[in-house]
């Protein structure tokens, strides 16, 4: 084998590992937990709260007083033009690869071609592994009219940003500042 096509190969393959490594970034659960904090009593903050992801489409699932509990269920849907491109670099990934195998094994002619067809799987797989049900969880720690209410929040990260930006200056609320200042 001519050191070229070892290389070649060497680096179709490193795109192949690539793109399973991508598929299993984009479609991977980002749920997380982060403490809350506000000034202001839980009456306040719960019902805007609880407006505020409503609004948003999701659906209460459970209010629980006594646990102190809210919960709200929705469906996250898989992102089009993502699995689009994920099928168009499967395609072109596996074309290479096709290309490679055809130059190594010349008895195999342009069969190795055919492997292009498999690029849609890119695509099928992350659209089934991404779309799925999702759940936002409201839960009050401690409640005092003097330092107001403190609340754990259980949901997908973005969902958690968007929160905190959006109803942070409304409702005073703070936490530790991780979640916004997390690269990933």
């Amino acid at each position: 084998m001519p050191p070229a096509l070892g290389s070649t190969l060497l680096l179709t393959l490193l795109l192949a590992v690539g793109l399973v490594f991508f598929l299993r970034a984009a479609s991977k659960d980002r749920t997380t937990v982060v403490e809350v904090r506000s000034s202001r009593p839980p009456l306040e903050v719960l019902p805007v709260m609880a407006d505020w992801l409503k609004q948003r489409g999701w659906l209460e699932q459970e209010s629980n007083p006594e646990r102190r509990l809210l919960r709200f269920r929705g469906e996250v849907q898989a992102s089009g033009g993502l699995a689009v491109l994920l099928s168009l670099l499967g395609g072109v990934g596996a074309g290479c690869l096709g290309l490679v195998l055809r130059q190594l094994i010349p008895p195999l002619h342009w069969w190795p071609l055919l492997l292009i067809g498999l690029g849609p799987l890119a695509g099928v797989l992350y659209r089934r592994r991404a779309a799925r049900a999702e759940v936002v969880e409201l839960r009050l720690i401690s409640h005092d009219q003097a330092t107001g209410s403190a609340l754990r929040l259980r949901a997908h990260r973005d969902e958690l940003i968007a929160l905190e930006q959006e109803l942070g200056p409304q409702l005073g609320l703070f936490s530790d500042g991780n979640l916004l200042s997390s690269p990933i």
